[in-house]
């Protein structure tokens, strides 16, 4: 992961833990060595995020993570999947992608076939930088407005 991407990683994961302080966040969080962008948790309940910046196969990471789910490895009642699309998903017509169609597919299915499990897809407006590109002058607003939407998806846990 880039210096950008690492930055605004830590920037959801702080913004999460003032606003869901009950649960405990870390980046780069393994289950069954999948790595997960952004985790939150606590005894009964899990929070991960996969952060999709320019992935070409963005269903690959999360249906580990619901291949590891559906086996039993992870060791909490409720288990909530926010996965995050840039706007490099978004199509100019206003639609989006096949990969991100593809994806949010996969997560509705895991969720519809693992009782403890929730998914939501999440915007993230913004296009994230080629390596070496400068970084959007206004990246921590729209990360913050990001962070609100996966508030949002959590609800009541």
């Amino acid at each position: 992961m880039g210096e950008f991407a690492s930055a605004v990683q830590a920037h959801l994961r702080d913004r999460l833990a003032e606003s869901c302080s009950g649960l405990s966040w870390r980046t780069e969080h393994r289950i069954a060595g999948t790595p997960v962008d952004i985790a939150g948790g606590d005894d009964d309940h899990l929070v991960l995020i996969e952060l999709e910046w320019r992935r070409a196969d963005p269903a690959d990471n999360t249906a580990k993570l619901f291949r590891h789910l559906s086996a039993d490895r992870i060791d909490r009642n409720r288990i909530a999947v926010a996965q995050v699309f840039t706007a490099y998903y978004d199509l100019n017509d206003g639609s989006v992608s096949s990969k991100r169609k593809n994806a949010e597919f996969v997560g509705r299915t895991a969720a519809e076939s693992i009782d403890r499990l929730s998914y939501q897809p999440v915007d993230f407006d913004l296009t994230p930088p080629k390596r070496g590109d400068d970084w959007p002058a206004d990246w921590e607003r729209t990360a913050d407005r990001t962070a609100e939407r996966i508030e949002e998806c959590l609800g009541d846990r």
